[in-house]
């Protein structure tokens, strides 16, 4: 009867042990879960923590919610001009539906990439399409990727169940056919670009030198106005000294000339002057006193 006893007990802790094993399921802080019986959904988006659900009837799905990353295959697109660029990316996607996901690739991640990667290849074809090669150059790859992202976004959320969080461009390479004509315009760029940087100093060059001369010709014209005014002045300023000198004692003045005119005029030794020897020019070599006249 105890052995007996002892079996119903342990088959009982075992068939509990069973029920609850089979009964409660623990959902991660990093997944979400959807219910199923038989195969069909009946309980959608289930949160973290401990739930309950039937044994045998009825089973639970669990899907990472974490951000996951896909890297696309490098492919080549045309522009807008029908030109080649060769563009390596990857894609930041999340589940944020899960029914919706579990419909779509039966919670198989590897179907989920198949079905997301031709969407991403079809989204980026479209918008490489719209631009010419000197916008795809000139533009940030962020700004480039906005709107494939948006309109890649709402597709995947209701097609698959997933966001398509973000869409970045590692890589952006031209053709070995392409290359050299897109290096070829954009060195003519540059120097177009140049050749207007030096007209435009030229210029510039140009506008200063002629306002540096224009400043420099009106201050050497006031300097020799000023120069001629003060050479005036200071002629007028001689002339009143001599002219009060000589009226102060006029014998003396002609004295003190004619001793100045025979300095120069015998200046050197060949110097020969054919004058009148009574002429006036002689008067104080014939008689040196001077006469006073008061």
């Amino acid at each position: 009867m105890v052995n007996n006893r002892s079996l119903i007990i342990v088959g009982g802790l075992a068939a509990v042990a069973w029920l609850a094993s089979n009964s409660l399921y623990v959902v991660d802080e990093t997944e979400r879960a959807v219910k199923l019986r038989f195969g069909e959904v009946i309980e959608e988006n289930i949160q973290p923590g401990l739930h309950f659900k039937v044994p045998i009837t009825q089973t639970v799905r669990k899907f990472d919610t974490r951000v996951l990353t896909l890297d696309t295959d490098t492919s080549r697109y045309l522009t807008l001009e029908q030109k080649a660029v060769i563009v390596d990316s990857y894609v930041k996607w999340q589940v944020v539906n899960p029914t919706r996901y579990y419909e779509a690739t039966a919670g198989d991640e590897m179907m989920a990439i198949r079905l997301i990667q031709p969407r991403v290849d079809e989204s980026l074809r479209n918008e490489f399409g719209r631009l010419d090669l000197q916008q795809i150059i000139a533009e940030r790859r962020d700004d480039l990727m906005i709107r494939p992202t948006q309109e890649l976004d709402a597709l995947m959320r209701e097609e698959l169940g997933v966001s398509i969080l973000d869409i970045r461009v590692k890589r952006i390479d031209l053709p070995e056919d392409v290359s050299a004509a897109v290096f070829d315009r954009m060195r003519s760029e540059r120097e177009r670009e140049a050749r207007e940087w030096r007209a435009q100093g030229q210029e510039e060059a140009e506008r200063i030198r002629a306002n540096a001369d224009r400043r420099r010709q009106v201050l050497l014209a006031q300097a020799t106005e000023r120069a001629e005014t003060l050479r005036g002045e200071g002629d007028a300023e001689a002339a009143a000294i001599f002219s009060e000198a000589y009226g102060q004692n006029q014998e003396f003045f002609t004295f003190w000339r004619s001793i100045n005119a025979y300095r120069e005029s015998f200046d050197g030794e060949r110097d020969m002057l054919v004058l009148d020897p009574t002429s006036d020019f002689f008067r104080y070599l014939r008689s040196p006193a001077i006469q006073n006249d008061e």
